[in-house]
């Protein structure tokens, strides 16, 4: 087991396979796009393997593949198959806005690819296009059917709230009711800095804290007859290594649950480095404080690459201290 300077056990990596994306999602880049990394800069297929080959020999168990959109990454399957026959590695999942999983699930999971986290931001056409700047939430909905139909386990629905575009709460809460989608609120977080004129740059006010936004749940969902969220133990919550609080609604087939990476801050629990997709080991989502550890996979000094990832362990903060804002935007970091 790794573990960091603060005594906790770090084994989850979130990788990210590439900087590029099929959505141009308002709080998350600029209508025109980021400057994407050259393809020499990005980490081959082949270094990506090596870093989590070396990274599970030190403890790393549990994997997460980002992006940008990772299934826009050439050989994503190929990269599941190698990584989940890998000695010491429990499990790997992935974040996905869930547009190409109707082509792609199935040789997903056929190759190992154990659950998948979907990000929806809202449940209404138009507002999806607005928010995505040119997506169809008909291909997302199509995607979610795939995720379930070829069994991943759970099959979890990520909605950043954001208080100025006023999502609808209860029908997010109904879609954990009939099927068995673990659907998680997301505060917005100040993550990247302005996304352009149109776009959502993080402010606090578009923020809405955890105890408001479980009472809106809640109040909305008493109103409509579905009943009391209800807590759930250890043993209930759906597999996953994050740190949301779940609930569901009685005899309903799915969860309910509520991240709180600012309002009610989880570090004291985090067992997480993040690598993105040029090979900087990021121990801190909040903080600009990054290891190169790229360098030292194309130079193919296995030695070096554990120096690496033990300097960022031994770096994480103890908590981000409420830091406001990063250089880099949420797609160039890795979802």
């Amino acid at each position: 087991m790794a573990y960091d300077q603060h005594g906790r056990a770090i084994d989850y990596l979130r990788i990210s396979v590439t900087d590029r994306c099929n959505l141009r999602c308002l709080y998350c880049m600029p209508e025109e796009g980021v400057a994407w990394k050259p393809h020499a800069a990005i980490l081959t297929l082949e270094e990506i393997e090596n870093f989590v080959r070396i990274a599970a020999s030190e403890g790393f168990k549990r994997i997460r593949l980002t992006g940008g959109e990772p299934l826009v990454r050439l050989g994503i399957v190929d990269l599941i198959r190698s990584i989940t026959s890998m000695p010491n590695i429990e499990s790997v999942a992935m974040t996905t806005n869930g547009i190409l999983l109707p082509k792609m699930a199935q040789e997903l999971k056929d190759a190992g690819l154990s659950r998948v986290n979907i990000s929806l931001d809202t449940l209404d056409a138009e507002q999806y296009a607005h928010i995505t700047r040119r997506g169809n939430i008909d291909d997302v909905f199509k995607g979610i059917d795939a995720a379930l139909e070829v069994g991943f386990k759970p099959v979890k629905v990520n909605a950043v709230v954001v208080r100025s575009l006023n999502q609808d709460l209860l029908a997010y809460a109904r879609l954990s009711v009939d099927r068995p989608l673990h659907v998680r609120f997301i505060e917005y977080m100040p993550v990247g800095g302005a996304c352009g004129a149109d776009g959502l740059g993080w402010s606090a006010a578009d923020t809405i804290p955890n105890e408001e936004l479980f009472a809106l749940v809640s109040e909305q969902a008493r109103a409509a007859g579905l009943g009391e969220l209800i807590a759930l133990g250890g043993g209930e919550k759906p597999e996953g290594w994050g740190p949301a609080r779940y609930y569901h609604f009685e005899n309903a087939l799915g969860t309910v649950g509520f991240i709180n990476a600012l309002s009610r801050h989880f570090c004291e629990e985090c067992n997480r480095l993040r690598m993105t997709a040029e090979g900087a080991l990021r121990p801190c989502l909040f903080s600009d404080t990054e290891f190169d550890v790229g360098a030292a996979l194309r130079n193919k000094d296995e030695e070096a690459v554990r120096a690496v990832l033990r300097e960022a362990l031994d770096s994480k903060p103890d908590e981000h201290h409420d830091k406001i804002g990063t250089e880099r935007l949420m797609s160039q970091i890795g979802g």
